[in-house]
C-alpha cells in the first residue's frame, strides 16, 4: 500500500465577495433598538498595518445570558436576536457590529462574545473572545483570562466608549498580539 501525501493547505481568504456577505450581516439587531450597542475595532497585521480584506464572525448570548436557539441568522428580520453576526472589514481594516451587551451565561461568569477571524495568509480561521470591561471580579475568576499573563489578558478586554459601545482591536501577530484559542489540542489552549 502506498502512502498518501497530504494536499497542501490554502489560505482562508480573501475569497469573500461572492458568497459570504449577506444583507444586514453585521446587525444582530436593528441599529437604534432598545439596548443596542456598537462593537467596533480594527484588524491589524504583525507590522501594525490595517488588514483591508478580513471577515469576522461573532456568536454571543443575549442581554439576559441566554444562548439563542433560533434559526434565521442569514435572514435578518429586524427584531429576532440570533446571537450570530458577520462583518467584512472596510478598506481601513475597520469593522462594526450592532449588537447587545451579552449577559453572563451563568451566575458570576464574565460575559464575552466569541469571535472567529478569517483573513488572507491564514491557513485556518482564528478563534478568540472579547470580554466586557466592567465586572472586574468576574474577569479575575474567568478560567481563560486567569490563565494568562496580565498584558496578554488585556488583549481580550474591550474598552467602553462614552456612548456605551465597545471598541476592541485585533492584532494577528507582533506587539500586543491578540490571544487566540487552539481547539485542536487541549481545551482552552492559547495560541
Amino acid at each position: 500500500m502506498s502512502k498518501l501525501t497530504p494536499t497542501p493547505g490554502q489560505t482562508v481568504g480573501p475569497f469573500y465577495g461572492y458568497a459570504l456577505p449577506y444583507p444586514k450581516d453585521r446587525e444582530l439587531l436593528a441599529p437604534g433598538s432598545p439596548g443596542s450597542i456598537r462593537l467596533q475595532g480594527t484588524v491589524y497585521d504583525g507590522a501594525g498595518h490595517p488588514i483591508p480584506d478580513a471577515i469576522l464572525e461573532i456568536w454571543q448570548a443575549d442581554a439576559d445570558g441566554n444562548v439563542p436557539q433560533r434559526t434565521g441568522s442569514l435572514v435578518r428580520d429586524g427584531y429576532t436576536f440570533t446571537g450570530f453576526g458577520r462583518s467584512a472589514v472596510g478598506n481601513t481594516g475597520a469593522f462594526t457590529f450592532t449588537t447587545v451587551n451579552p449577559g453572563p451565561t451563568e451566575a458570576g461568569a464574565a460575559p464575552f462574545i466569541a469571535v472567529a477571524v478569517f483573513a488572507r495568509g491564514l491557513m485556518n480561521r482564528l478563534f478568540t473572545r472579547v470580554y466586557l470591561p466592567e465586572d472586574e471580579a468576574a474577569l479575575a475568576k474567568d478560567p481563560l483570562l486567569s490563565s494568562l499573563e496580565p498584558d496578554r489578558r488585556q488583549t481580550l478586554i474591550a474598552r467602553r466608549d462614552p456612548d456605551g459601545g465597545l471598541t476592541w482591536d485585533i492584532r494577528l501577530q507582533g506587539d500586543g498580539e491578540t490571544v487566540f484559542l487552539d481547539f485542536s489540542g487541549a481545551e482552552g489552549a492559547e495560541k
